[in-house]
């Protein structure tokens, strides 16, 4: 299916994760013409327009009545005052996709009314790169064509699986937040070969493509990352003392707690809403 057919896309909210949506969409095909969004801050509006070239509506109104599929892409923080803008023309021929952290469809379904169709998602940031990773689930409402539209739409930037809705803080916790957590692995192993005596310059190329590489064999190969981890553990060797630091310092059970803190997070924005 082309992307020129799902219609005009509105994005609330001009931050990051929408800058992150709209660059992967037009990277994959889809006419900046069809992309409008709105943002409040001064500088972010006009970085989005000089960046990407896509239209800044008036107001929110404005967005939803020239769009026909919105995506709320702002804080959970603000939904009420985002409800409040849109509830007078918002109708059901649209298609609601929200990546807000912890909030359920019900709260877009009992906020907009009627038979509002709601997809909630949980994108990351390598969608930047046409490398994210994304999770969706439908509202009550949503149609198998709203399913494969969205679908279409996070698989150009990347994967996109559905789950159950009681699962997207989970999602949240492990893939939404889980690229600060390699970002600071990435930084530490530069660290490490910069401590060694490595250039800056050098240690970092290097750590960049170690990961990217290792994250590549594991998905290539199919083979538990455990399997592959063995095969580079000589006996006696040099990785196998230094996968013990990791083992004695915990890193695995760090990375474990990193995620749930995440998701417990969600989990608490979702009841700020209630």
């Amino acid at each position: 299916m082309p992307l020129t057919t799902v219609g005009k896309i509105g994005f609330i909210g001009g931050g990051n994760m929408a800058e992150a949506f709209i660059k992967g969409l037009m990277n994959g095909g889809f006419p900046a013409t069809d992309i409008l969004f709105f943002e409040p801050n001064e500088k972010r509006r006009e970085l989005m327009i000089e960046r990407y070239g896509v239209s800044c509506a008036v107001d929110n109104m404005e967005l939803v009545n020239k769009s026909d599929i919105v995506v709320v892409a702002t804080k959970p923080q603000i939904l009420d005052r985002v409800l409040e803008d849109i509830v007078a023309v918002f109708n059901d021929e649209k298609l609601l996709i929200s990546i807000l952290a912890g909030i359920t469809t019900t709260t877009f379904e009992e906020g907009l009314g009627g038979q509002v169709r709601v997809i909630r998602a949980m994108p990351n940031t390598p969608a930047l790169a046409g490398q994210g990773a994304a999770a969706l689930c439908p509202g009550k409402n949503v149609s198998e064509e709203d399913r494969r539209v969205a679908q279409h739409l996070f698989e150009t930037v990347g994967i996109a699986l559905w789950v159950e809705e009681g699962q997207m803080d989970a999602v949240t916790g492990l893939s939404g937040s889980g690229p600060a957590f390699v970002y600071t692995f990435i930084e530490a192993l530069t660290a490490g070969g910069v401590q060694e005596g490595l250039r800056l310059d050098i240690a970092h190329s290097l750590a960049v493509q170690t990961v990217a590489g290792a994250a590549h064999l594991v998905k290539e190969t199919g083979e538990h990352p455990a399997l592959l981890r063995e095969k580079v553990c000589s006996p006696a060797g040099t990785t196998i003392r230094a996968i013990r630091v990791l083992e004695e310092r915990g890193l695995r059970a760090m990375m474990m707690e990193a995620v749930g803190a995440a998701t417990t997070r969600s989990r608490e924005l979702g009841k700020e809403k209630k």
